[in-house]
């Protein structure tokens, strides 16, 4: 495989040169064809030429130079031009400031080789650790800034979300709308990650040690802390617009039944028998609306006849609830109106469908059976 460590710089002329001399070892150890791209933010210490006086020693290391534009802008580049130009099949994100342990790289790298899609390596699952030496202050930034956008942003499974140590599939990636992440700074971290669930990859933690840097400065400013809180929330009301949006579908189906069960009885047709034709009507309804616009960004490997086939046999499932229900309800308080009955039907059957046909109908294919799929094409 080809490997791609991105190091975002700025003033790091004290770390560069050192750090890409410790990776060199790891690199051998993988057994892969692994390189290094810096990606310089134009820094005034001279780091850019530090690199270039490496690059003589080490022909693995590429430079990419560009205009200061933050943390997440720098990672944006640099993986477009791991992907497009050196062909990466996986890219690293790491610090350049030995945060991030160099011989860490192998173990990164062998949770890949396992089966996994996106690795961090985490602070905060069993085995890894902050600094011993953080103030009460920064340990509590630290842990409940990543617990805010673990519950908010809605990526609770993961235990570290803003991790900066990553190694992550090159087909993941080119799955991913970089430029859809509208993020500049640190909140790259966890709109990466987001958006890497969305695309239904797995994510493994590998537990490490996270050392505070020994020479240089910290990058990190108000205006990211700001930025991160507000894509935090951003990524919370994306996830709540699909809830919003089945909602809406199952507001049209439940106009579409109705209407269809009153349209039937006005035709004369007797309520036991409008009653399943309606749900059906609207099932094929939610099924189209659901496709074609609630789920669409999930991506699947299944054609549109074999969803229809699995959404029409969770239909059958709702068909019976609602009906059942229909019936019992007809039976037992016959002073209703149909139509409350029916609506009362409707409840249980909008439950079945959502949990059924969201984890089931159009559930997202992982990236390894979608990379198979394009093969097969």
């Amino acid at each position: 495989m080809k490997v791609v460590v991105v190091l975002p710089t700025y003033n790091e002329a004290e770390n560069v040169g050192r750090l890409i001399h410790a990776l060199q070892a790891p690199f051998e150890r993988t057994g892969h064809d692994c390189a290094i791209l810096v990606v310089d933010d134009r820094s005034p210490d001279g780091t850019a030429g530090i690199v270039r006086e490496a690059q003589r020693r080490h022909p693995n290391v590429h430079l990419l130079e560009g205009e200061r534009r933050g943390l997440g802008a720098a990672y944006i580049r640099g993986m477009r031009h791991a992907l497009r130009e050196l062909k990466a099949d996986v890219v690293f994100e790491m610090d350049a400031d030995f945060s991030h342990d160099p011989d860490d790289v192998p173990r990164l790298l062998k949770a890949l080789e396992d089966g996994a899609d996106f690795v961090i390596g985490s602070r905060y699952v069993e085995g890894g650790s902050i600094p011993a030496e953080w103030a009460p202050q920064r340990r509590a930034i630290s842990r409940w800034g990543n617990r805010f956008a673990r519950y908010i942003a809605g990526l609770s499974p993961v235990r570290d979300c803003t991790a900066g140590f990553r190694a992550i599939r090159g087909n993941l990636l080119r799955d991913i709308d970089l430029d859809h992440l509208h993020v500049q700074g640190y909140a790259f971290q966890i709109a990466l990650l987001y958006e890497a669930r969305l695309q239904g990859a797995r994510i493994a933690e590998v537990p490490v040690h996270f050392v505070d840097r020994t020479a240089g400065e910290s990058k990190l400013g108000m205006k990211d802390l700001v930025e991160f809180g507000l894509n935090v929330w951003w990524l919370r009301l994306r996830s709540s617009a699909t809830f919003g949006k089945f909602l809406l579908v199952g507001g049209s189906g439940v106009v579409v039944n109705l209407g269809v069960f009153t349209l039937l009885l006005n035709a004369g047709v007797g309520k036991f028998i409008a009653s399943p034709i309606a749900i059906e009507v609207s099932v094929v309804s939610n099924f189209l609306l659901n496709n074609y616009w609630t789920f669409r960004e999930r991506k699947s490997t299944q054609r549109v006849r074999v969803k229809g086939l699995k959404f029409n046999v969770v239909s059958l499932l709702a068909l019976a609830l609602s009906y059942g229900t229909f019936v019992v309800l007809s039976h037992a308080f016959p002073e209703w109106p149909p139509q409350l009955s029916q609506f009362l039907g409707i409840v249980p059957a909008t439950v079945v469908n959502y949990v059924l046909n969201s984890y089931w109908t159009f559930q997202k294919a992982p990236p390894a059976e979608r990379r198979r799929h394009r093969r097969r094409r």
